[in-house]
């Protein structure tokens, strides 16, 4: 997998802003690209989610989702955690102590905390 070019900075970048305990959201899309079969690094087949071309892009947000900083595209069969490692996000709130809020995609990473599951309640089984 080809490393990005400019990894998250630990002491210039986005991340500054923010004291221990805060916290951030991070998630990866897949932006879709018109590209033919033969260019294999580009699709994905994310547990057959996307079964499209594109590159993988991860995003880390305000709490109220307003984005603070863009990776650069790697190929879009890169997962997201393997993404965020490559980008130096994981390794960046780490040293700085923010928790990051994310999807099951970034389990392992360390500092994740995945959003509450909703329930639904089951309808009562009438005899």
């Amino acid at each position: 997998m080809p490393r990005p070019e400019r990894p998250l900075d630990e002491d210039t970048g986005p991340l500054t802003q923010f004291a221990e305990g805060d916290f951030v959201i991070v998630d990866g899309t897949l932006i879709p690209t018109d590209r033919i079969c033969a260019d294999e690094p580009y699709y994905s087949q994310k547990h057959k989610k996307h079964k499209k071309h594109g590159m993988n892009v991860q995003v880390i947000a305000r709490p109220d989702g307003t984005p603070l900083w863009f990776s650069r595209a790697l190929p879009g069969r890169t997962h997201d955690l393997t993404a965020a490692r490559a980008h130096g996000i994981v390794q960046a709130c780490l040293t700085r102590e923010v928790l990051i809020l994310a999807d099951r995609a970034y389990q392992g990473a360390g500092a994740v905390l995945p959003p509450p599951r909703t329930t639904r309640a089951l309808p009562a089984i009438q005899p």
